[in-house]
Parts: C-alpha cells; sequence; structure tokens
C-alpha cells in the first residue's frame, strides 16, 4: 500500500468520512441485488437484445463455432477477458439457478425474479447449443485462452482465433460434462412453470449430457492440456462433479436411480473450500436438504459432511480451518478470493433456512450452531464487501461511493465502440489503457472484484487482475445472499 502523508492524509479521513455515512451501517442489499444481475449484462457474449441496459457493450463473438461448422454464438466471458470457458459458465448457471429457486419468492417481492431468470437464460441459449450441435461431441469453450491473454482489445474487435473445444467419448471430459448438465437440470426447475417446453429440453439435455458423463470417465484437464489450463484445470478430479450433477438429476427429476449411482460413487473426500473446481461443499449441502426438509434417511451422511464443511468454517468452532483477515473476511487463497467468500456465504445462508424452517440446530466439537450462527457469519461477509470494512470500499462497482475504478477487465477499461468506433489492435489497448492510472472509463456495473489481500489491503491496480479482476461465478454466488438479506423476515 502507498503511504500517504500531510494534507493527502486528512483528504483520505474526510474521504473516508463520507463514505463511511453512505455505505456503512445499513447496506441497501435490494440495490446491491439489481446491480449484481445487470452486471451479466456486461459479460454477454453474441448478439446483444435492444433491451441491453449496459449500453458500452456492443455485439461480439458472432462467428463463434464457425472453424467447427456449428452455431456456439452466445453465453458470457468468464471474467475479464474474451474467452468463453465452459467449466466456470455452467457452475455460474447452476449458482444463478439454485439462488433463483432458494430464494425467488423474495427475488420476485424485490422485482427481479425477471432478470434473474434473463441472466440463466443466456447462459442456458448458449450451453443447449453446445450439447446438441453435433451428436457425440460437448462443445467446451471457444477462443484460444493463451492467443486472448497476450492481446487487450474489446471483444467487439476480436481477432484472435475463436477455437473451437470439445469432449466426446475418446476425449471424455466428466467435470465439465456434469457441471453443464448440473446447470441444465437445476435451470429446468427455474423455468418449470413458466415455460414449460423450454424446461422440459432443458431437463432432456441435462440427461443426456450427464449419461455421458457418468459413461465416458475422464478429466478434461487431461483432454484439452493447454486449452483449460492453467486458466480453469480440474484440480480436485471429477468425482466431485458426478455428486453434483446427479445430485442436481436427483432433485429435479426425483429418479432414484440418481440416488443410487450418488450411493455408488463414493466422493468421500473432506473439503472446506466450494468453488467452480471443488462441489463437494455445495452438493452436500443440496443433499443435505433433502435430509432436514424430507426427512430422507438415504442423506442423513450428506447433511453431517455439511455440517462437518460448515464446522470448518465458522470461526469459534474447534475444527475450524478457516482463516479470516483482521477485519473479518474469509480468506481461503490469494487468487480472486471473494469468489470463495460469495459462494461459502451462499452456502451459510442456504442452510441457515434449512435449519430455521425445521427448528434445527447442531453442534461443532462444544459449540451450538443455530441458524442465526449462520446468518451472522454470512452477513459479515456480505457487508464486508459492500463496504463494511477497514478501507470503507465496497467491492462491487457502481455500488456506494468508494469501489474498484480500475479493474482489470478490457471492455471496461478500454473507450466504448461509441465513443471510439475505429478498432482497437491486439497489442494496442496495452500501453494507452491496461498500463494507465485512469479510471476505468466504463462502469461495469455490480462486478465484483477477486477483493483485498489477507491484511485487508486492496491497491486498486488494473494489472493486479489477482484482487481487481471480476468474473461470472463472484457474482452468481453472491445474487442468493443479498435476496436474502434485503428481505427484514428470514422465513421462506
Amino acid at each position: 500500500m502507498t503511504m500517504i502523508k500531510g494534507a493527502s492524509l486528512c483528504l483520505l479521513f474526510f474521504s473516508s468520512l463520507f463514505v463511511l455515512e453512505t455505505v456503512q451501517g445499513n447496506p441497501n442489499y435490494k440495490d446491491a441485488l439489481e446491480k449484481s444481475l445487470l452486471f451479466f449484462q456486461g459479460q454477454r457474449s453474441g448478439k446483444l437484445p435492444e433491451s441491453q441496459k449496459i449500453t458500452w457493450r456492443s455485439s461480439s463473438g458472432l462467428s463463434d463455432g464457425q472453424l467447427a461448422n456449428v452455431d456456439l454464438t452466445g453465453g458470457y466471458y468468464d471474467a475479464g477477458d474474451n474467452v468463453k470457458f465452459n467449466f466456470p459458465m455452467a457452475f455460474t448457471t447452476t449458482m444463478l439457478s439454485w439462488s433463483t429457486l432458494a430464494y425467488g419468492k423474495r427475488m420476485d417481492s424485490l422485482s427481479q425474479l425477471e432478470s434473474a431468470r434473463a441472466a440463466i437464460r443466456w447462459a442456458t441459449d448458449y450451453l443447449l447449443k453446445c450439447a446438441t450441435a453435433t451428436p457425440g461431441r460437448l462443445y467446451v469453450g471457444v477462443g484460444d485462452p493463451n492467443a486472448d491473454h497476450k492481446c487487450w482489445e474489446r471483444p467487439e474487435d476480436m481477432d484472435t482465433v475463436r477455437t473451437v473445444y470439445w469432449v466426446s467419448s475418446s476425449k471424455p471430459g466428466s467435470e465439465v460434462a456434469a457441471e453443464t448438465a448440473a446447470a441444465l437440470a437445476a435451470a429446468s426447475m427455474v423455468f418449470r412453470k413458466v415455460d414449460s417446453k423450454y424446461s422440459k429440453l432443458l431437463l432432456k439435455t441435462a440427461k443426456d449430457v450427464m449419461a455421458f458423463a457418468m459413461q465416458y470417465r475422464g478429466s478434461y484437464s487431461d483432454s484439452l492440456g493447454s486449452a483449460v489450463c492453467p486458466f480453469y484445470c480440474s484440480y480436485s478430479g471429477y468425482k466431485d462433479e458426478l455428486l453434483w450433477g446427479a445430485a442436481w438429476l436427483l432433485r429435479a427429476t426425483k429418479d432414484v436411480s440418481y440416488s443410487n449411482f450418488i450411493k455408488s460413487l463414493g466422493a468421500d473426500d473432506s473439503s472446506d473450500i466450494f468453488g467452480w473446481d471443488n462441489k463437494l461443499a455445495g452438493a452436500r449441502v443440496l443433499l443435505a436438504r433433502r435430509a432436514l426438509m424430507s426427512k430422507d434417511k438415504d442423506a442423513e451422511p450428506f447433511k453431517q459432511k455439511a455440517e462437518n464443511f460448515i464446522c470448518m468454517i465458522l470461526p469459534d468452532s474447534p475444527s475450524s480451518s478457516t482463516k479470516y483477515t483482521p477485519g473479518g473476511l474469509i480468506f481461503k487463497l490469494p487468487d480472486n478470493n471473494l469468489q470463495y467468500v460469495t459462494s461459502t456465504t451462499f452456502l451459510l445462508t442456504t442452510y441457515a433456512k434449512y435449519m430455521a424452517n425445521t427448528k434445527y440446530t447442531f453442534n461443532c466439537g462444544s459449540l451450538s450452531v443455530t441458524s442465526n450462527s449462520l446468518r451472522t457469519l454470512a452477513k459479515k461477509q456480505v457487508d464486508y464487501i459492500l463496504g463494511e470494512n477497514p478501507l470503507k470500499m465496497s467491492y462491487m462497482v457502481g455500488y456506494g461511493t468508494n469501489f474498484p475504478k480500475r479493474i482489470h477487465h478490457r471492455g471496461s477499461s478500454l473507450p466504448s465502440v461509441t465513443s471510439h468506433p475505429d478498432a482497437i489492435s491486439c497489442q494496442g489497448g496495452f500501453d494507452p489503457f491496461l498500463h494507465s492510472s485512469n479510471p476505468n472509463p466504463n462502469i461495469l456495473t455490480g462486478a465484483i472484484v477477486g477483493g483485498p489481500n489477507d491484511n485487508d489491503e486492496f491497491p486498486d491496480e488494473r494489472t493486479d487482475y489477482s484482487h481487481s479482476e471480476p468474473t461470472t461465478y463472484i457474482n452468481a454466488a453472491f445474487v442468493g445472499p443479498l435476496a436474502y438479506f434485503a428481505k427484514s423476515s428470514y422465513s421462506t
């Protein structure tokens, strides 16, 4: 952190007082929820609709899929680059869908349910293409990440090769296939009552893709190599995705064959982290719902493992393995840490809901855990992200007055097509824009960045992608907790 002295220190002090009044105390969760969903419009690939609200973005990636003679337009860019990685995109979609299933009534009362469905459908329309365009193939990404990352250019100007990647029976990818199945199955329930035809298509495709994931087992990292590594390598293996996918198909279909598969899988590893790579904790919380809400005895082992995970998160638990910053933020890993904060917070609020609905408590050793225990910790994390932290900084762009101004994001950091119609070349964006100390010209409203370091410090530097880059999966997991706290009541 840069040391500030004299007059600058006084200015910082009075500025902090102002931000304290505007951000701290009682965050506006409804405003944050609306913005967190609006962010996804800034990540859209494909032809943008007239209803597009982030207007500095324009259509892009309109030839995606042509190298394989298929239409793979649409979907989302994962972060601050111009690549479509289906593994994290599908996880984003699953988490958006879970948020909508768990908190849909609240979203509806806050006039955000349609925005959530639109964010989900932008992804599922693309994932359906990937799953059905070519028999025997599941397309899992568009754009050469190694070439893309050598450029700093707008998505509208992309001139890097739009390589198409896929998995198949001879080149398996159980992780990405099972995650895609989870996304489609979860989304099928979101649309079940509002678009039954679309819902049935999603579920049928989810079943087919899950069958593929189960039959042809192998890691997509092995099959695709540098196309996904080191960007989105599967470090946890594929058993967690098979458990996750089967858990979502079980919920969507109630087909006992998925329950039998889950019991035979043996995905018993301990886990104190939840994110796009390791799904064990999320799958266990999802299955624990059956034990708590439906008294399903077959789900009891998953309830116990879900509670073991929570015991590893709670700071006062004798089995806690989680580090916290001095300001109280969960700190798991130095790169893009807020992804683990939002995903963990989602599991805390969701399990708190299950506990409150069933008047259930459990113990972490000598520590008694109630639904309020989980709510309190979850609220601390949400409020920290929204500005109740040592820097008095909101880590959501456009929320409050003090938020990251130099995010690591090509489209946000480069002038828009409207203001600068001439193309900006692959190398043309580095010196004038990436390395500039000026704030980004385009506000990517709702984007949550990677966040502070383990000492609550945040330099707000564009080149510091570990802390300044937003991702779709940070936001997707935050939608549910925001909807949860936007209502004063904690009932369903």
